[in-house]
């Protein structure tokens, strides 16, 4: 992750003005200017670490927004070499250690902690779906189910869990779904014209929800399939059909797929199965921030 790039430098000062942390009443009325703090983070889970990188972003952000002497103070972030994003940890660990001006420690720590609980939450999230199909040839996918602004972090987030990024963006991949088959002519025409105008080699992914669906696809020359709302058996018997076929044709599964039954369905011998619970229904990790007077 590029953490100084322009798109998420926007991100992070986003927060800082959002959270007006530039303005804490609190910390400016109750905090010596001059005070010099230390502030660990802390894992309070087994988790899989991701956004320490953006710790000193933020601060640096911080700097460029208050001009006050306090912000512009020397600070150092210090974590472990053997802490990273991508690393599980367990409970009690210390991920990093913040050392700067004690007001600037308190009026960042709640937009800091915000984005490592969210995007370790991710990271998480997706080990788990990781570990459960290891051993298999079954790849796990995000999906562009994200919050709106966050999509480059939260895939981000994904890698570092194990997980593969699927489509960053409506331009990044041709996939024919349900809605445009039927505003489109009905398959055969939407695939057809899908082949017949795309530029460059983009493969013409193809959404079935039936074996019929899945022949027809086959027909036209669909060049990937996604599996949609099937069970493992019926997975299974499509990956059948397709190895029919004298082309590679790689395969995807989706829709109500869990932690519980991911299993099933690489087992059923698809390449590739996106869960878009890795990013909508991750739940934060429980990380904390304990400063105290140097």
């Amino acid at each position: 992750m590029d953490w100084k790039s322009s798109r998420i430098d926007a991100l992070l000062e986003q927060a800082l003005v959002e959270d007006k942390a530039a303005g804490d009443l609190t910390t400016n009325l109750t905090i010596d200017p001059d005070l010099r703090a230390a502030a660990s983070i802390l894992a309070r889970q087994d988790m899989v670490v991701c956004g320490l990188g953006a710790v000193p972003r933020f601060l640096e952000i911080f700097a460029r927004l208050d001009r006050r002497p306090q912000a512009q103070a020397r600070f150092e972030v210090v974590s472990h070499p053997e802490i990273f994003d991508g690393v599980r940890v367990k409970k009690g660990q210390v991920l990093a250690v913040i050392r700067h001006n004690a007001r600037v420690l308190l009026s960042c720590e709640r937009v800091i902690l915000n984005l490592m609980q969210h995007l370790s939450g991710i990271a998480t999230n997706t080990r788990r779906f990781v570990d459960a199909i290891h051993g298999t040839k079954a790849h796990v996918l995000d999906t562009r189910k994200t919050v709106p602004g966050l999509r480059a972090l939260e895939k981000y987030a994904v890698l570092c869990g194990g997980g593969t990024n699927h489509r960053l963006d409506l331009a990044s991949g041709i996939l024919i779904k349900n809605n445009h088959i039927s505003l489109g002519g009905g398959l055969r025409a939407a695939v057809t014209n899908a082949l017949a105008k795309r530029q460059g080699e983009q493969r013409v992914q193809v959404e079935v929800r039936s074996m019929h669906e899945l022949d027809e696809a086959l027909e036209c020359g669909a060049e990937a399939i996604l599996l949609d709302n099937m069970t493992p058996r019926e997975v299974r018997n499509c990956v059948d059909r397709i190895k029919v076929e004298k082309r590679w044709i790689p395969t995807e599964a989706s829709g109500g797929i869990v932690l519980e039954n991911i299993r099933a369905y690489a087992e059923a011998g698809v390449d590739f199965i996106s869960v878009g619970a890795l990013t909508h229904s991750a739940i934060a990790a429980d990380i904390s921030m304990s400063i105290a007077a140097e």
